[in-house]
């Protein structure tokens, strides 16, 4: 009995049943997009007290600095992500990376653990940006969106972050982990037409 409460309550992944390992939609040619689920990372919001951004920006060089408005700046899986106006999305390659966050910003910032209530994932590929496109509510051509810039969008009518890793082009997706099927149906029929891989574990 306990085994079976204890497989109950096992963290799972917010795509299970949704994102099948292989390839999808146009089956000739190759790949349009190639789809990572990014599950297992560390994530928190930070929230700057009044007038402490400067000493918070030297608190936070582990994470590459503060970026400023439409940012997102990283150190490997490491880094922040400009959500709004004194408000930043922490990542990390895992939660334990996160643990002690709060303490150390004390009296700098409030700090939210969100690492189970966001659903993530990479895409990249030469029609990555085209399927996203079809969607958000952001000019992701590269003049206008480019590796370091982020977004504070909605896709599938469900509130996002979306940021831009390099000029492939790879973004990650951040939504709630709760509409992550709304927005996985949604980026099935975005990207079919492409044909685009989901990578096994």
């Amino acid at each position: 009995m306990a085994e079976a409460a204890h497989a109950l309550w096992q963290s799972r992944s917010p795509w299970v049943g949704l994102a099948r390992p292989g390839r999808h939609g146009a089956a000739t040619g190759a790949p349009g997009m190639h789809v990572a689920l990014r599950d297992g990372l560390g994530l928190a919001t930070i929230v700057a007290a009044d007038g402490c951004e400067a000493v918070l920006a030297d608190r936070l060089l582990a994470f590459g600095g503060l970026p400023g408005p439409g940012k997102a700046r990283f150190t490997g899986e490491r880094g922040l992500v400009w959500s709004a106006p004194g408000q930043w999305l922490a990542v990390a390659e895992e939660p334990g990376v996160l643990s002690g966050l709060a303490e150390e910003l004390h009296e700098l910032a409030a700090v939210t653990e969100q690492s189970d209530s966001r659903a993530v994932l990479r895409l990249t590929g030469p029609r990555a940006g085209d399927a996203l496109r079809k969607g958000v509510a952001v000019d992701l051509h590269p003049r206008a969106f480019g590796p370091g810039d982020a977004a504070v969008t909605a896709i599938a009518h469900v509130g996002a972050q979306l940021w831009q890793i390099d000029a492939a082009p790879t973004y990650d997706l951040a939504v709630p982990r709760s509409f992550a099927g709304s927005v996985w149906r949604w980026l099935d029929e975005a990207a079919a037409e492409f044909g685009y891989v989901v990578a096994a574990g």
